[in-house]
């Protein structure tokens, strides 16, 4: 999920062109240009977890505005909870993988109204980096994603959703979806919620 306002995937840098960003991984998966998931790697303050054991650090989030394409206006979206943790490990194929886990709730504004609305959206997640630059992501329990127009559109999404069950998204080396299955059900849809 995640500083500064990117989570998940977009804090790592890595280029998801304008595709879904999931929000609770920090990933989870952003907006626009960029899933940043764990800034370099992972943009957090070392700690030990909250007796999580070594290695796990804390996973920062901040605000941001979803911009109106997504739901027809502009939502701000605000951490209310974060106590989740960030974990990474080296496979032996240069492979990497982020788990991340804890509590995540946020707030969702519709800026016009005022209309808000409180998810939890703590659910677990494993993100795989691949040598060849694709990632995979499967993402348990209650998760917020945030989908481009298009890929809503392609994968029968809201474009701000809470899902409940596994998400399982992979993405090419250029950061495109090539495939998104839900095995259980959009929870919330955001967009309609606020409207």
């Amino acid at each position: 999920m995640g500083g500064g306002g990117k989570s998940g995937l977009a804090a790592t840098g890595w280029p998801l062109g304008g595709v879904v960003a999931v929000r609770r991984l920090g990933i989870i998966v952003a907006f626009g240009a960029l899933l940043g998931l764990f800034a370099g790697v992972v943009t957090a303050v070392p700690a030990l977890a909250g007796g999580r054991g070594p290695r796990w650090q804390f996973e920062p989030a901040g605000p941001e505005t979803l911009p109106a394409d997504r739901c027809g206006f502009a939502v701000d979206v605000n951490p209310v909870a974060n106590k989740g943790f960030v974990k990474e490990l080296k496979g032996s194929d240069e492979s990497f993988v982020i788990l991340s886990t804890g509590t995540f709730k946020e707030s969702f504004t519709n800026v016009g109204t005022g209309n808000t609305i409180t998810e939890n959206m703590g659910g677990p997640a494993t993100v795989t980096f691949f040598p060849d630059g694709s990632v995979t992501s499967k993402l348990r329990g209650l998760i917020g994603m945030f989908l481009a127009p298009a890929d809503a559109a392609r994968f029968g999404l809201p474009p701000v959703s809470v899902t409940a069950g596994l998400v399982t998204i992979s993405f090419d080396a250029a950061g495109n979806i090539t495939s998104l299955s839900l095995t259980g059900h959009v929870r919330v849809d955001v967009c309609a919620a606020l409207s």
